[in-house]
């Protein structure tokens, strides 16, 4: 990151003025390396999680990387934010909220539609309502990919979106239209971000609905085969989780008004295949652990709901906020794959969090 950035220029602004946030999901994946890159700056964060995809192991990674005196800076809420009053409490006092919590499987919403819009809409109106009530500053949200559907159009555009492929694309688009609507109605800023395909550390490698890059993670470091769904061909612009934590922190802060009540994609403008990712990720497991076996991949069924392919434009993102991703596939991989390493050779209590050498680390 260069110290002239729009990035490091609003990390130094909060070290100097700190806020109070709320993070929501603040045990899930995206949501602790919020909590934890906010606490390292200093800030005071309330966290709030219902552990239905969330982990306490999470908050323990956290805590563990931030040292006490920071975590005392941490307060958590075990709540729901389908629960109006839950909501209303988080939002106390707090500056900005940076709104996670939802249930985010194109395959759960297929099987569990009613529950996905439960917690992704209701619980987001649940969210802006308190937030409004409370008066707070501003709302950064997580949005989706997903809503651009069955667009064929490359890169993706922000305003050119097509039909919904899923309850879960669904409710984030309805998550959209109705922070525009709560903007124009009842003042309440908030900004979209419409992640594409996030990885990372402390992304979940087990359970039906397992992202696929911590899921094949977990399959080659146990000598597996890991299984494709479809020919391979089907490509995604992946983006490693510091690039969202960036942009998170540069929406809550723009003084750009130009931003409010908008959507930015959240990406690198690149386009991998599976089958490359496949290629990449055996790559640098065969450079750390030569003994494992290099397997090809299974090819089953394409799954209902996904989408062809996918490539953001981020020119929104680049102008309006100042992102400027710090990490592509490639090191963002090389981490990822860092940290599965010392997972499976060290134990949790030891993690030192997501910035790892590959180098240093080697299963036992």
């Amino acid at each position: 990151m260069s110290e002239h950035s729009a990035y490091a220029l609003a990390c130094r602004q909060l070290q100097q003025a700190p806020r109070r946030w709320l993070v929501t999901g603040a045990a899930g994946f995206i949501g602790s390396h919020l909590l934890e890159t906010l606490l390292l700056l200093g800030q005071q964060v309330r966290g709030l999680d219902n552990f239905s995809t969330g982990k306490q192991s999470n908050l323990a990674l956290v805590r563990a990387a931030v040292g006490e005196a920071a975590w005392r800076r941490c307060e958590f809420h075990e709540a729901d934010i389908r629960d109006a009053q839950a909501c209303a409490r988080a939002c106390e006092g707090v500056g900005i909220v940076l709104h996670q919590a939802a249930l985010g499987s194109v395959p759960r919403s297929l099987a569990e539609p009613q529950l996905c819009h439960d917690v992704n809409v209701t619980g987001f109106v649940q969210m802006l309502g308190a937030a409004r009530a409370a008066g707070v500053a501003r709302l950064v949200y997580a949005a989706s990919s997903a809503v651009y559907g069955d667009h064929p159009g490359l890169p993706k555009v922000e305003e050119q979106i097509g039909a919904p492929l899923s309850p879960y694309a669904l409710s984030k688009y309805v998550n959209e239209l109705t922070a525009a609507v709560y903007g124009r109605c009842f003042g309440v800023e908030t900004i979209g971000l419409r992640y594409f395909n996030v990885f990372g550390p402390r992304q979940d490698p087990h359970g039906d609905y397992a992202a696929v890059i911590p899921r094949w993670l977990a399959a080659m470091l146990d000598g597996r085969p890991v299984t494709i769904h479809g020919d391979g061909a089907t490509s995604r612009d992946f983006c490693y989780v510091s690039n969202a934590v960036q942009a998170n922190l540069l929406a809550a802060t723009t003084g750009n008004t130009e931003a409010l009540g908008r959507i930015c994609n959240v990406a690198l403008n690149a386009r991998t295949t599976l089958l490359e990712l496949h290629a990449q990720l055996q790559d640098l497991l065969a450079g750390a652990c030569p003994q494992l076996p290099r397997l090809p991949p299974l090819h089953g069924a394409s799954r209902a709901g996904d989408v062809r392919h996918s490539q953001a434009d981020i020119g929104k993102a680049v102008r309006w906020l100042g992102f400027a991703p710090s990490h592509d596939l490639h090191r963002g991989l090389r981490e990822t794959v860092a940290w599965h390493l010392q997972q499976a050779s060290i134990p949790a209590v030891h993690c030192k969090g997501a910035h790892i050498d590959a180098d240093q680390y080697r299963l036992r």
